[in-house]
């Protein structure tokens, strides 16, 4: 052993060899020391420590209990203090180096010398969730809950404390002491609320928005409003969680109060939306959703005559689909779009000065690309959605992904707010395609898709979630098109609008921003669907064998009342009838809405049905069977609902306008070789309905002509749609080229 004259030669020996792993010979260090100077009680920690590190947990604890059972209290509270600092030094450095095992066994030994320890059980806490064996019981069992609760009020460090909770959240949202460790935290947050602000509200929106736990996210923010009620962000997002989970009237209740407290032009238009949504959203507000809509088309104009220009992005994500229910209302594109794309114009403008430098350089490394690549063997292709999942978008892109030409195309996904552990339709998506990458930031998306040099990326969401505009507006790749989820959204960077010949009317490129590329039969085509066991029938819903069933079944925003009043007067004329109402909507107020409208029309509503939402796609399909006639809806008709009717081979009934939104069924019907049921007018549309119902054969013969129409239509061949996506991918690269 090395002859080594003072302390401060023995520790930094023994700490070399702590650094290097050694602890064998760091041991024998402190052995010897401890031979020569057995009053030191820090050689007999250190000791402990090493023989720890070796594994040698019972001799390290024998160590550390020997040399506390000599000396006076006093001394023994500053030795025991002395230990705890030691281990906690060196937990921090193995949790630096990533030796989450051994940092947990390490403050496990201090948890057995200072039990009420709250920042080591915090790291504990956090250590089990990175060894992933936490089960939420850590809280109580650990007792954090207990002092974080105990008077007087503990100090806690609000960093490590918004850190251990940002890990639970992240890890476990749903046990159930998930919200009681929230609920303890809040005394210690009420001097800083930002804190625990920038910690509750990303897991609230991530929860909800994500993973669908609507409940416990509305919890967390009915939370954090306690520590500061007045919260205009959590507020907003507390109205939308409501009307997520179905809670129409909290969630219209809120949104006027988030109305209510703010101010700002920008922050105005979101707030008045807010609340039309959850008025549209209920389904039998009809009466104060015109007057929501109507202020908001005068907020929207009056913002577009003042012009923003300095809108941070949180206010520019928020005006994206100001305008979103509009289509639902009216059906008046060549006003409504003009408003939409000025509107847009504005939110381009401002993304711009807020992300200039990624424009910029997307723009110039694209540019650079362009000259080099000018005969490329493969194409990369990008798809943009929050809907490659259990939604109708994932439902209809599926047979793109099926059958693209891999040879000629590289197919890249970018998915935002998915999770294959909650959707097995989002995995089946993730395995057909070269490259997934998942984000909810949109810059981080963004920079992905021009790192990956996508040629073509393709947005399936139009306006409908924001985080999708934010990517589409700063343009990462050179070309952008929208496709299926939505009418165009009107944002200056797209460059296509993918249409066919029916789905737009011939004057329709005069109003939007967007080329329209027309498909040369139909924008969309799906080999099929998966049908299982129907759930309802007839003698459930106290039906006659002979009765005529007419179906609606469309979300409560769609049920306009205009449309419904003729639908109730097909059903005044035809005798023996029934309307089967189904649809995602607040029961109550839609009850209320059809007996109103029952009564003015004169119709009994005992001749009403309200069928239960079913959550399987399959079973739904196999319950439309139960319809002699499908009577869609107007100005915005259904579109997967429409292709599953048609599929099913039921008769329906809708009425063509001028908007998107309004044409969906016609082209869908004439692309399965049906005209039979297309109406241009009210009157057209009734004379539809009573004759469908009053007509048997004519009922067999269309039901005859659509399942004949799977042999033929392009409607039902997934593989030729993508050959004519395809083409319209290489000419639109081909114009890019040479432009």
């Amino acid at each position: 052993m090395l002859s080594l004259t003072s302390p401060n030669q023995w520790q930094q020996l023994a700490e070399k060899h702590l650094l290097a792993g050694n602890y064998f010979q760091a041991a024998s260090l402190y052995e010897e020391a401890i031979s020569k100077e057995p009053e030191i009680k820090s050689y007999y920690w250190n000791l402990g420590l090493m023989l720890l590190l070796q594994g040698q947990d019972v001799e390290a604890q024998t160590t550390w209990f020997m040399a506390m059972m000599e000396g006076e209290p006093e001394e023994l509270e500053a030795g025991n203090c002395e230990l705890v600092k030691i281990l906690e030094t060196e937990a921090q450095r193995q949790e630096e180096l990533e030796n989450y095992t051994i940092c947990e066994k390490i403050r496990q030994n201090i948890k057995e010398f200072s039990p009420l320890e709250i920042h080591n059980l915090l790291h504990l806490l956090k250590l089990s969730i990175k060894l992933e064996t936490y089960t939420g019981e850590e809280l109580q069992e650990l007792g954090i809950i207990q002092i974080l609760e105990s008077e007087p009020s503990i100090e806690v460090n609000l960093e490590l404390l918004m850190a251990a909770l940002k890990s639970v959240l992240d890890y476990a949202p749903a046990h159930p002491l998930t919200i009681d460790f929230v609920k303890a935290c809040l005394p210690h947050c009420k001097n800083n609320p930002q804190a625990l602000l920038v910690t509750l509200l990303p897991a609230a929106i991530d929860i909800g928005y994500s993973h669908r736990q609507y409940s416990v996210a509305a919890q967390l923010c009915e939370l954090y409003l306690k520590v500061n009620p007045h919260n205009q962000e959590v507020i907003g997002h507390l109205a939308s969680i409501y009307q997520n989970a179905g809670q129409y009237e909290k969630g219209i209740e809120v949104s006027k109060l988030f109305y209510s407290l703010v101010e700002e032009p920008a922050n105005k238009v979101f707030a008045n939306r807010q609340i039309l949504r959850g008025l549209m959203t209920a389904g039998g507000h009809w009466q104060e959703s015109y007057s929501a809509h109507h202020h908001q088309e005068s907020l929207v104009k009056l913002l577009i005559e003042d012009n923003p220009t300095q809108l941070d992005n949180a206010r520019i994500s928020r005006l994206f689909n100001a305008n979103f229910f509009t289509p639902y209302i009216e059906d008046n594109p060549r006003e409504n779009r003009n408003i939409q794309n000025q509107l847009m114009g504005i939110c381009q403008a401002n993304i711009v000065n807020c992300n200039r430098a990624e424009i910029d350089k997307y723009s110039q490394g694209n540019f650079a690309r362009k000259k080099q690549n000018c005969q490329k063997k493969k194409l990369n292709i990008g798809y943009l959605s929050h809907c490659l999942r259990s939604h109708s978008v994932g439902w209809l892109a599926r047979w793109l992904f099926q059958y693209h030409d891999r040879d000629k195309f590289q197919v890249n996904a970018y998915f935002i707010n998915t999770s294959p552990a909650l959707d097995p339709l989002h995995e089946w998506y993730l395995g057909k395609i070269d490259k997934g990458y998942k984000s909810n930031e949109y810059l981080q998306i963004a920079e992905e898709i021009y790192q990956d040099e996508i040629d073509i990326l393709i947005d399936l969401d139009s306006i409908t979630l924001d985080t999708t505009c934010d990517i589409i507006a700063i343009k990462p790749a050179p070309i952008q098109v929208t496709w299926l989820g939505w009418d165009a959204s009107g944002i200056p960077a797209v460059d296509y609008f993918i249409a066919d010949p029916y789905v737009l009317p011939d004057s329709a490129q005069e109003y939007y921003k967007e080329k329209i590329w027309r498909l040369p039969q139909t924008y969309v085509a799906v080999d099929g669907f998966e049908v299982s066991v129907p759930t309802v029938r007839r003698d459930q819903l106290n039906i006659p064998d002979d009765a005529i069933v007419y179906l609606c079944g469309q979300r409560g925003f769609k049920r306009h009342p205009d449309i419904t009043r003729l639908q109730l007067q097909i059903l005044k004329e035809v005798p023996n009838s029934y309307l089967l109402i189904k649809g995602i909507s607040d029961e109550e107020s839609l009850k209320i809405f059809f007996d109103e409208l029952a009564d003015e029309e004169r119709v009994d509503t005992s001749r009403l049905r309200f069928l239960p939402i079913v959550f399987s796609e399959s079973i739904h399909r196999a319950n439309l069977g139960i319809a002699d006639v499908v009577l869609d809806t107007y100005p915005y008709n259904g579109a997967t609902t429409t292709l599953e009717t048609l599929w099913m081979c039921i008769p329906m009934v809708t009425k063509v306008g001028e908007q998107f939104a309004a044409r969906n069924s016609y082209t869908m019907m004439m692309n399965a070789g049906i005209t039979e049921g297309i109406a241009w007018t009210d009157e057209e549309y009734v004379e539809w309905g009573v004759r469908l119902g009053k007509d048997e054969a004519l009922r067999k013969e269309i039901a005859w002509k659509l399942k004949q129409s799977r042999k033929t239509s392009p409607l039902w061949n997934g593989k030729q749609f993508t050959r004519e996506m395809e083409n319209a991918y290489t000419q639109m690269w081909q114009r890019y080229i040479q432009d």
